[in-house]
This record gives structure tokens, sequence and C-alpha cells, in this order.
């Protein structure tokens, strides 16, 4: 199974993944690179920003992603 795969997976699974998930999970430092992939297999994917803290208490800002219906070809 491709890490892409696995990303898809787990996005199936557990409804949303993070950076820090699929860097956690799947060892996977181009996140962005992979729901490119996904959706170019022919899911609608969607993007929505989440603000945290980091440790130095400062905030950041991370992308969330999202799957919805594969569109029909």
């Amino acid at each position: 199974m491709t890490q892409t795969e696995k990303i898809l997976q787990y996005i199936e699974e557990n409804h949303s993944i993070t950076p820090l998930e699929a860097l956690r999970e799947f060892g996977c430092f181009r996140l962005a690179s992979r729901m490119c992939d996904i959706k170019q297999m022919g899911y609608n994917v969607q993007k929505t920003m989440g603000s945290a803290k980091n440790r130095a208490g400062e905030p950041v800002r991370y992308a969330r992603y999202t799957i919805g219906e594969r569109n029909a070809d």
C-alpha cells in the first residue's frame, strides 16, 4: 500500500488529517503533495486552516484536509 493510499484510508476512517498527524502516522513530510495525488485520483479535497499556539505560546496556522465524494468520471 502506498503512502497516498494509507493517507486516504486514514482520512476515510478519521474524517480529516493534519500535517502533524501525517508526519507522526506515516512519516509524510509533504502532505500537500499527497493530497494533490488524492485529488488527481478524483476525490474532492477540501482544506481548512486551523490555528493553535506552539510550545512558545506563539500563534501558528495549520492545514486540515478532508475529502468529499469522489468525482464521477
